[in-house]
């Protein structure tokens, strides 16, 4: 069984080593779709959507109208210091792929049911752009 939650959210961030606009400090609305696969309990549930929420929403909560940003981005994060500005750093480039990857080692040290077997993850940056991840786990 598989069951599903979309998450919303919005965030800049800049690629300093690309070659085109994304170089630039800029912004995405940010979507999240998070699936999680497994088991059916005696009720009939895999995971409660209130609990997604509980699992996910502070980690979506954490990075709303903030700024991700590289650890060695140390320019933008001592301007986002300086201008005491929220910020997230990560330990990779801010792309799309490595939102994706954050939010998967996020997920996988919450208080997961035993039930769950896999979590994909698609996280879109534009309307119709994304990045697509998946962990089994166990």
């Amino acid at each position: 069984m598989r069951v599903a939650k979309e998450f919303r959210w919005e965030m800049g961030h800049r690629l300093p080593f690309h070659e085109g606009l994304c170089k630039n400090l800029h912004g995405h609305s940010y979507k999240m779709l998070v699936e999680f696969t497994g088991e059916l309990n005696d009720h009939g549930i895999l995971v409660d959507y209130y609990d997604i929420k509980k699992i996910v929403g502070p980690i979506v909560d954490e990075l709303d109208h903030s700024i991700i940003v590289n650890q060695n981005d140390t320019e933008l994060i001592e301007a986002l210091t300086k201008l005491n500005s929220r910020h997230v750093v990560i330990k990779a480039d801010t792309t799309a792929e490595n939102i994706c990857t954050y939010f998967l080692e996020k997920i996988q040290q919450m208080d997961l049911p035993a039930s769950i077997s896999k979590i994909e993850l698609r996280v879109f940056e534009t309307e119709n752009t994304y990045a697509e991840e998946e962990v089994t786990l166990k």
